[in-house]
């Protein structure tokens, strides 16, 4: 995900579009929409609601939080965040975010930047007792922790790579594909640093033997490196386009203006349903992944709603979330209870799908995985890199 930086528009204003977009074709549900409680007064809202600010694709809608409340007792109002992590962090720096909500559902990549400046809270592992069920490869994505403590609590999790058409890209198994010069025109990217230049990395790092110790966390030099071959790359021409958002990704592919292009694993199913007959590369020099997070946001410990929050975080991991979230986008929360909650819940959810969606991502993550990084520690570089290329 991490997907949406508008063409030669204000990042945190594109991605918001992007997320409309996909709310405008079904993609979201009408729950994405829903304002909340923030025209409400704090002393309003009871003691057992929790203001939900996440990412349009981590709502499940009124049916399903309705289950969530009468599981756990917790009354979810869920309002979409934008998606974009930049406009997020600026909002609980400088905006009125912490007055209003009490839980986020963020990109990671940020938990430590929001832990030093104490606009989140760490949570209480002790109080999630489903957090024992989360793979322990989820656990151990680096920046989830700060000094010690937990900040951020992998919630939904996947790993991108290429979407190739068959009969035209053949078998494809590196990022190579992007930059050969036989497929001029016919490669895209997207228009986001977080994706595109980690893919770029990752290829360079691999299969070009570039010096790069992380590709999602680029030096100066490292950076300057991989930017100068992207440009390069364009000036010649190699690119289609750098597409924005949804809309223009899943037309790109379904009506095969591009061959191969690095983008979401969604656009794939999507592009099928139209009858183009695509996959998704699995690539010799390993996948980005990337997890959105949940966070404590300090607001709710103000308000002494920090119990409530726990309820609802344990709630998200109890199974019936990642059944509900995997029917409707596709996605994963990394726990077993998912399996479990299918196999007592068979009238509502196949097990056999719940499984296979469970072990296609496992699959992913057995090999070689870089995380995405929406944070890197040079990421102002990052943009001023970016906007050269778009200009170049």
């Amino acid at each position: 995900m991490a997907h949406s930086i508008g063409n030669g528009s204000p990042p945190g204003v594109f991605a918001q579009l992007t997320r409309r977009q996909l709310v405008q074709n079904g993609v979201l549900g009408a729950g994405a929409l829903a304002v909340g409680s923030l025209g409400l007064p704090r002393a309003a809202r009871a003691l057992d609601e929790i203001n939900f600010w996440a990412t349009g694709t981590l709502d499940i809608g009124d049916d399903g939080w309705r289950t969530i409340a009468n599981d756990s007792g917790v009354k979810v109002d869920f309002t979409d965040n934008g998606n974009d992590p930049g406009p997020v962090v600026a909002k609980l720096a400088a905006g009125n975010a912490t007055d209003i909500y009490d839980v986020g559902g963020l990109q990671g990549g940020s938990e430590k930047e929001l832990a030093k400046r104490g606009l989140i809270a760490p949570w209480d592992i002790s109080q999630i007792p489903n957090y024992a069920s989360v793979w322990q490869w989820a656990k151990d994505i680096p920046y989830l922790t700060h000094d010690g403590k937990i900040y951020g609590i992998p919630t939904v999790i996947n790993a991108d790579s290429i979407i190739a058409i068959r009969d035209k890209a053949g078998s494809v198994d590196s990022y190579g594909v992007i930059f050969d010069p036989k497929l001029k025109g016919k490669t895209a990217m997207e228009d986001a640093w977080i994706n595109s230049v980690t893919f770029a990395a990752i290829y360079l790092k691999n299969s070009e033997n570039a010096k790069i110790a992380e590709p999602g966390n680029l030096t100066a030099d490292e950076l300057g490196l991989v930017m100068e071959f992207l440009i390069k790359h364009k000036r010649e021409r190699q690119f289609r386009t750098f597409w924005n958002g949804w809309e223009q990704g899943l037309q790109l592919v379904a009506n095969q203006e591009v061959w191969v292009m690095t983008g979401w694993e969604p656009i794939v199913y999507a592009a099928r349903k139209r009858g183009v007959d695509c996959y998704y590369a699995v690539p010799k020099e390993g996948y980005e992944g990337w997890a959105n997070n949940t966070i404590l946001l300090k607001g709710a410990v103000v308000r002494g709603r920090t119990k409530t929050a726990h309820q609802l975080v344990n709630a998200l991991l109890s199974g019936f979330y990642g059944c509900k979230l995997g029917l409707l986008r596709g996605y994963v929360v990394p726990t077993d209870n998912n399996v479990a909650y299918a196999t007592t819940h068979a009238n509502a959810f196949d097990p056999a799908d719940v499984r296979e969606l469970a072990e296609h991502v496992k699959q992913k993550f057995a090999g070689k995985v870089y995380w995405q990084n929406t944070r890197p520690d040079n990421f102002q570089l990052y943009e001023t890199w970016w906007q050269r290329l778009r200009n170049a």
